[in-house]
C-alpha cells in the first residue's frame, strides 16, 4: 500500500522540517495544522491545511481542528475491509498512512513557577491523544510517530520501500501508548493533588527511563533506572556524574539512602552508608572535620561504601577520600584540585548534586512500593522535630550537649533500618544497630560497637521499648542519655529503670520505623 498521506501536527518541532521536506520528495502528501502548518510552508514544504481535508475551520482557538470524520476515518479505516473500502469511495473520503504527532507541553507548564490552574487545563491535549490512538489502533496499516527520534528509521524504510514493516509501526504504536498513557498519568496526578486527593481509588505513575543498568540487586535481575517528571534538583535522578563508570541498582539505592541522611543536618556533614544503612555520619565545623568523624566512626564499614557530603568537596577532603576505596562520593560540588585528585581513582563515581536544600524544606511526596500482586504507597517520612518538641520522662533532664547529641542520633536513627540503635557523641555517630528482630539485639551491636566511646554517648531509638531490657543494657555502658518515641504500656518500667542509674530520657511522641 505504501505511505501517501502524512498528517502532521507537533508542539516540538525539532527535526519536523527536515523529515516533511524528506517525505514530500519522496512522494507524500503532507497534511498538517496551525503552527506546524505555517512553519513547513514558510520553509517551503508543501503542505495542505487540515480545513482543507475536513471541510471545516480551524474553531475554539484551535481546539477543535482534527476531531473530525475526515481524519478519523483515514485513520481508522481496515484497509482490506471492502465494506470500509466502499464507505470511503462512497463517502469521497482519502486514506491517512502517516501520523506525526507530540503533544502539547503539559508537564512543562506545569513545572513553570506559579504556573496557574487555567493554564495548565489550556495545556491539556484533546485532538492529539485522539490521533495518536487512531493511528495506534490501527498500525496493521497506519505508521504513527510520537518521538523525533524516530524519524530516521521511518525515512530510511520509506526511502527502501515506500512503507515502514509491519514490525516497526507495532513498535511505533507501542511507544504510543506508553506515551499518552503517561501523558494522562501526569494529567491525573496533577488534577488529583489539585483537589487534595493524592490516594486516589487508582493510583497511576509514570516515569521517563535514564538508562538500562547492567543487572539488579543480583547478576541474574534486570534493572532500569527511572526518573519521576519533574523530579527536583538535589535528588539522584538529576545528578550530574562527573567521573567513573555507570551506576549500579545498589550503588543507586545507597547513594540515595545517603543522601536522605545528609538532607537532615544544615552544618557541615558527611555520611558513609553501607547496604543503606549508615556506618558513619560526622558533623563537623567544616566538611574535612566532618569527613574525619564520618570515617574514625567505622573505619572498617565505611570502605568500599557511599559517602556523601552536604558541602563542596574541598582538596583536604580529597586527599582523604582517596586513601580508601570508595564505590561513590556525591556532594553538591567539587573543586578542580579535589576533581584533580579523585578522578585518578578510576573506579570512584563522583555525582555533583546541585544545591542539597534540607529535608525540612522537602514537601511531602509518596512512596511506592511493589509487593506480589499489588504495591502499597505511603507519604514520606519527613518529620523532624527540635528540642521544644521532646518531652522528659525522667527526674534528670538532659544536659545542653546531651540534647545536641541527642537530636544528632535521632536524624540519623530515622534513616536506619529497623530494628534501630544509633548511639551518638561529639557530633558523630559511635555505634549503629541495625534491623534487628528485637530491639536489646540492636542495642547489643551498636553498644559493642562503640565500645568505650558507649561511655557518656546518647542513644537513639526508632521506635519505644518494650520494655527495660535496652535500658538497663544502656546503663551498663555508660549511656547518659536515651531519647525514644515512647507509648509503650512499659514506659514506666524504662523510665524507673532510667532513673535508677541517673539515665537522661526524653520522649518524641513520634515513631521512625523503616522496614
Amino acid at each position: 500500500m505504501g505511505i501517501k498521506r502524512a498528517l502532521v501536527s507537533v508542539s516540538d518541532k525539532t527535526g519536523i522540517v527536515d523529515f516533511c521536506r524528506e517525505l514530500s520528495n519522496l512522494g507524500v502528501e503532507i497534511i498538517s495544522t496551525g503552527g506546524t502548518s505555517s512553519l513547513l510552508s514558510n520553509e517551503g514544504v508543501p503542505v495542505i491545511g487540515i480545513s482543507d481535508v475536513t471541510g471545516f475551520p480551524e474553531i475554539m482557538d484551535g481546539r477543535v481542528k482534527t476531531l473530525h470524520p475526515a481524519v478519523h476515518s483515514g485513520l481508522l479505516a481496515v484497509r482490506d475491509n471492502a465494506e470500509h473500502q466502499q464507505q470511503m469511495k462512497d463517502l469521497g473520503l482519502d486514506y491517512i498512512d502517516l501520523v506525526v504527532v507530540n503533544l502539547y507541553p503539559f508537564q512543562e507548564t506545569i513545572a513553570k513557577p506559579g504556573v496557574s490552574y487555567e493554564d495548565a487545563i489550556e495545556n491539556i491535549d484533546i485532538g492529539g491523544p485522539t490521533m495518536l490512538r487512531s493511528a495506534a489502533k490501527n498500525h496493521a496499516f497506519v505508521s504513527v510517530v510520537v518521538d523525533a527520534a524516530d524519524y530516521e528509521q521511518v525515512l530510511a524504510e520509506v526511502r527502501e520501500s515506500g512503507d515502514t514493516t509491519l514490525e516497526t509501526r507495532k513498535q511505533l504504536a507501542a511507544k504510543v501508548f506508553r506515551h499518552t498513557a503517561a501523558y494522562d498519568a501526569l494529567i491525573s496526578d496533577y488534577l488529583s493533588n489539585v483537589n487534595g486527593d493524592p490516594l486516589p481509588e487508582r493510583y497511576t505513575v509514570t516515569y521517563e527511563k535514564i538508562q538500562d543498568l547492567r543487572y539488579g540487586e543480583n547478576p541474574h535481575q534486570q534493572a532500569a533506572f527511572y526518573r519521576k517528571p519533574l523530579a527536583p534538583n538535589g535528588t539522584l535522578t538529576t545528578a550530574e556524574q562527573l567521573h567513573g563508570k555507570e551506576l549500579s541498582y545498589n550503588n543507586i539505592n545507597d547513594a540515595n539512602a545517603a543522601l536522605q541522611i545528609v538532607k537532615e543536618f544544615d552544618a557541615p556533614t558527611v555520611v558513609a552508608v553501607k547496604h543503606m544503612n549508615p556506618c558513619g555520619v560526622g558533623t563537623g565545623e567544616n566538611i574535612y572535620e566532618a569527613y574525619m568523624k564520618a570515617y574514625n566512626a567505622d573505619p572498617t564499614s565505611i570502605f568500599g561504601g557511599i559517602v556523601a557530603a552536604n558541602r563542596t568537596i574541598d582538596s583536604d577532603t580529597a586527599v582523604k577520600l582517596s586513601e580508601i576505596f570508595l564505590e561513590i562520593v556525591l556532594a553538591p560540588d567539587f573543586t578542580p584540585e579535589a576533581l584533580e585528585i579523585l578522578t585518578k581513582k578510576k573506579n570512584i563515581r563522583l555525582l555533583k548534586m546541585g544545591e542539597l536544600g534540607s529535608a525540612k524544606e522537602r514537601t511531602s511526596q509518596f512512596v511506592v512500593t511493589s509487593i506480589d500482586g499489588g504495591m502499597v504507597v505511603q507519604q514520606s517520612d519527613i518529620h523532624s522535630i527540635d528540642e521544644g518538641d521532646l518531652q522528659v520522662v525522667t527526674d534528670r533532664a538532659p544536659s545542653a550537649e546531651e540534647m545536641k547529641q541527642l537530636l544528632f542520633g535521632w536524624k540519623v536513627v530515622k534513616h536506619v533500618k529497623s530494628n534501630a540503635i544509633v548511639l551518638a557523641a561529639d557530633d558523630m555517630t559511635v555505634g549503629v544497630g541495625a534491623g534487628q528482630m528485637n530491639r536489646v539485639g540492636a542495642a547489643k551491636i551498636a553498644l559493642e560497637q562503640a565500645g568505650d566511646k558507649a561511655k557518656g554517648a546518647a542513644l537513639a531509638s526508632d521506635a519505644f521499648f518494650p520494655m527495660g531490657d535496652t535500658v538497663e543494657l544502656a546503663a551498663k555502658h555508660g549511656i547518659t542519655a536515651i531519647i525514644q518515641p515512647g507509648g509503650s504500656i512499659k514506659d514506666e518500667e524504662s523510665i524507673k529503670a532510667a532513673n535508677e542509674h541517673g539515665i537522661a530520657m526524653v520522649f518524641t511522641g513520634v515513631r521512625h520505623f523503616k522496614h
